[in-house]
């Protein structure tokens, strides 16, 4: 990453954390209490300079304020992704003011009701042949995760699935189970609070977009518009990714079986009380089995576990 790019990468989050509650700290220092190789505790600690984070003469330095150095990027990240959405209206308003000059079945196409809309998503999923996105919000309006038996014949036969969960999700009866073996099929999934629509894109050549806001729901059949090749289907791809390159991963392969589901939702951000429903265990042991993985990574914090967990390719 580029110091104008505005994204830490995680060494770096990592070691300016350890710098703020430090308060000073030369390249021994970091690599002792961030549990990181000498050499890469002094590339971070010069990056960290190069970015406007860290300052001092000599090799010890101070944290600065993140806020100054990172602000203008935020800012530019911030309008990039208000231009795609920006995008993605005008473009479906020109589509509507346009309609009457051209065949709607080269663009765009209305599919109503629960029934047709959960067919429509099973024949995208069954005719993919490279790639399948989705955006899975709470509540959805034609098919379930767990519902979704096509899934598992599209990773078998080398379609690659990568899925964004709105964090209420997971909460819902069955769906982190069902999530979960999505990933051990090959699915890569990740999570963040919330999504702003549902979205299905296959092999980027076709998607399936509701039309009907959440608060519009149960006052008629449910409406989605089915997308092919055009600017505004490869809008909302970008839509897509940009929120993909954000998201936190769900799932992996890593030290063991429940750790791997507990350390990924540490790092998704859920709380202890509610990964010890999902484990079906204590709120005690879950904090039990966090100090153990840290101790296996040689850590003494959940941002130390954090990033030794994406080092040594404990999360995908």
């Amino acid at each position: 990453m580029t110091p104008e790019d505005g994204t830490l990468s995680v060494t770096e989050l990592h070691a300016y954390r350890l710098l703020v509650r430090l308060g000073r700290a030369g390249v021994t220092d970091l690599a002792v209490h961030g549990g990181m190789p000498h050499g890469e505790a002094e590339v971070a600690l010069a990056s960290l300079r190069a970015r406007g984070l860290a300052g001092g003469i000599g090799p010890v330095l101070h944290p600065l304020p993140p806020d100054v150095a990172l602000g203008d990027a935020l800012l530019r990240r911030q309008q990039d992704l208000e231009n795609a959405r920006q995008t993605v209206a005008a473009l479906s308003e020109d589509y509507r003011a346009h309609a009457r000059r051209r065949d709607p079945e080269q663009l765009v196409e209305l599919v109503v009701g629960a029934g047709p809309l959960r067919q429509r998503l099973r024949e995208m999923q069954e005719n993919a042949h490279t790639e399948i996105l989705w955006f899975c919000r709470a509540n959805p309006l034609a098919m379930a995760g767990t519902d979704n038996d096509e899934e598992g014949t599209a990773l078998a036969r080398g379609v690659r699935y990568r899925a964004i969960y709105e964090r209420e999700l997971l909460d819902k009866p069955g769906e982190l189970e069902s999530i979960l073996a999505s990933v051990r099929a090959g699915e890569q999934a990740r999570t963040l609070p919330a999504l702003p629509v549902r979205l299905a894109v296959a092999d980027r050549e076709l998607a399936i977009c509701p039309l009907v806001p959440d608060e519009a729901r149960g006052l008629g059949e449910p409406t989605a518009a089915l997308i092919r090749s055009s600017e505004l289907l490869d809008a909302l791809v970008a839509l897509f990714e940009s929120y993909w390159e954000r998201a936190t991963p769900l799932g992996a392969d890593g030290p063991a079986t429940v750790d791997t589901l507990l350390l990924s939702l540490v790092v998704a951000g859920m709380p202890d009380k509610s990964i010890a429903t999902h484990l079906g265990v204590s709120k005690r042991t879950v904090q039990r089995r966090i100090d153990r993985l840290m101790d296996q990574a040689g850590v003494d914090s959940r941002t130390g576990l954090s990033f030794q967990a994406a080092r040594r390719g404990w999360l995908a």
